[in-house]
């Protein structure tokens, strides 16, 4: 239910052809309410699912572990936080009396990862969070606009205090890097929720499609050659594409690319290093790759992952590139690909399931 008592909102974010508007999250939220309340779909370009999900102000957290999470914030009921949050996005507090009769109120939670490679030197993907509020504005008795509050890096382990520390972001306006590259995305994603939930976009809106398609074999065929530059006997392709594509099917969520199919990656031209490595060990292993000679101009004194400008320089010469699977651990899996198949390589990761990282 998202009727309920706004401050006036005098100053409104420009109208243009973005996807940010209260007529596109209201029929997202119509499919949230009336369908079905939790979301989560693959989008091209991002890592990991796109998860979209509606909660409600009492019911969603009317539970032991909620209820304690509240008082461990410092609040005696959940009615408590949400005002809180209306404070601090210019919405007027719910009386004592809708509090009385458990007035409910709805919000979206968005979550997805930005690719911020080049910008944080820790993780290339950062976990985005959207959270949205319905409400009204200028005097309107019906829900006709919206808050976006905003955190990034949160999990949501513990849902109250991180939904306590998200940010205003006041009239949809980005201000440091990072929001901007998240508002960036977040009209990228709500253009994949549109597509995934079959609403329909304004005309004036670009809409690539940006669903992937039903994960077959062929996918992994395709991306076992690339990773190889299709060095390896068809047949003993074929072979292990279809375990692949069997264990994959099997296994659903709990899926794991590296785990089932470490042993094969392992000897079909990949180079499994802890994270410490010299300047030898590159040329030795991507030699042993590449089936040629490989040699490399370095500062002295360089190692590790402070070697990579200068491996992907020389190979890039070759036509080739150094990627790397995201282990999810402190060592790195390292293949070789022809430059100009990155793209398609990146692509495949994201149909398939496998975490990759251009170095």
């Amino acid at each position: 239910m998202k009727k309920f008592l706004s401050s006036l909102f005098n100053s409104k974010a420009k109208e243009n052809d973005s996807v940010i508007t209260f007529e596109i999250l209201d029929k997202i939220y119509s499919y949230l309410y009336y369908e079905n309340s939790n979301v989560s779909f693959k989008q091209k370009g991002f890592f990991d699912k796109i998860y979209v999900n509606r909660y409600n102000f009492p019911d969603s957290f009317d539970n032991p572990k909620k209820k304690s999470e509240v008082k461990s914030c410092g609040y005696s009921s959940v009615y408590q936080v949400l005002n809180e949050l209306f404070s601090k996005i210019d919405i007027d507090p719910l009386s004592q009396d809708l509090i009385d009769e458990n007035y409910p109120v709805d919000f979206i939670h968005i979550q997805f990862f930005s690719n911020t490679k080049g910008m944080n030197a820790v993780t290339k993907n950062i976990l985005q969070n959207f959270i949205i509020f319905f409400c009204c504005d200028n005097g309107s008795v019906d829900s006709n606009s919206f808050r976006i509050l905003y955190s990034n890096n949160r999990y949501f382990t513990f849902f109250i205090r991180n939904l306590l520390d998200t940010k205003y972001i006041k009239n949809n306006i980005p201000e440091i890097d990072i929001e901007k590259i998240a508002f960036k995305d977040f009209e990228t994603v709500l253009i994949g929720i549109c597509q995934h939930l079959g609403i329909e976009l304004p005309k004036t809106i670009a809409c690539p499609n940006l669903l992937f398609e039903e994960v077959t074999q062929a996918h992994f065929e395709e991306f076992s050659n690339l990773i190889t530059r299709n060095e390896i006997a068809d047949e003993s392709i074929k072979k292990q594409s279809k375990n692949m594509f069997s264990k994959y099917k099997k296994a659903a969520e709990e899926y794991d690319f590296l785990e089932n199919n470490f042993e094969f990656l392992e000897h079909v031209n990949c180079w499994n290093s802890d994270w410490k490595f010299s300047a030898d060990d590159v040329t030795y292993f991507i030699s042993e790759i590449i089936n040629q000679e490989f040699i490399f101009d370095y500062p002295e004194e360089t190692y590790s992952h402070d070697l990579f400008p200068y491996i992907q320089k020389a190979l890039a010469k070759l036509d080739l590139a150094l990627m790397s699977f995201d282990t999810q651990g402190d060592n790195y899996l390292f293949f070789v690909v022809n430059k100009k198949e990155i793209d398609r390589v990146v692509e495949l990761s994201q149909i398939i399931g496998v975490s990759i990282d251009e170095l």
